[in-house]
């Protein structure tokens, strides 16, 4: 699948958790939670690849794919899921300490570059 053709944002996601939620204080609370927790999110997600620790980048990177579902944040969420399927899949055959660091250099910056993005579509949408 070509992550980059998912949408940043799937607002229908947003709308059900809005609806869910039934108050749409606590919805633009839990957004701007997301919004907070992004950046320490995708910095855990880096440290634990570039220092090759296989369990706590499962760990990242399940919170930031669990969460980034949670916002409709489509993109992340599937990037996120990707970098997982390579945690479980390629370190079978490769060893951490030198593959993760490899997953960082390849992952990161359009992590980044995409939670920048997301960032600022839920800015609008909380507004």
């Amino acid at each position: 699948m070509d992550t980059n053709a998912l949408p940043l944002l799937d607002r229908g996601v947003l709308q059900k958790l809005r609806d869910g939620l039934d108050d749409e204080d606590v919805c633009k609370h839990f957004v701007l939670n997301f919004i907070a927790l992004l950046p320490d999110r995708a910095e855990k997600v880096r440290l634990t690849l570039t220092t090759g620790d296989l369990r706590g980048a499962l760990d990242a990177v399940l919170s930031l794919k669990s969460s980034s579902q949670m916002v409709g944040a489509e993109r992340l969420a599937e990037f996120a899921t990707d970098l997982e399927h390579c945690l479980r899949v390629d370190t079978r055959h490769a060893e951490p300490a030198r593959l993760l660091p490899q997953l960082a250099a390849a992952n990161i910056s359009r992590i980044t570059k995409c939670g920048r993005q997301t960032t600022d579509l839920l800015q609008k949408y909380v507004a």
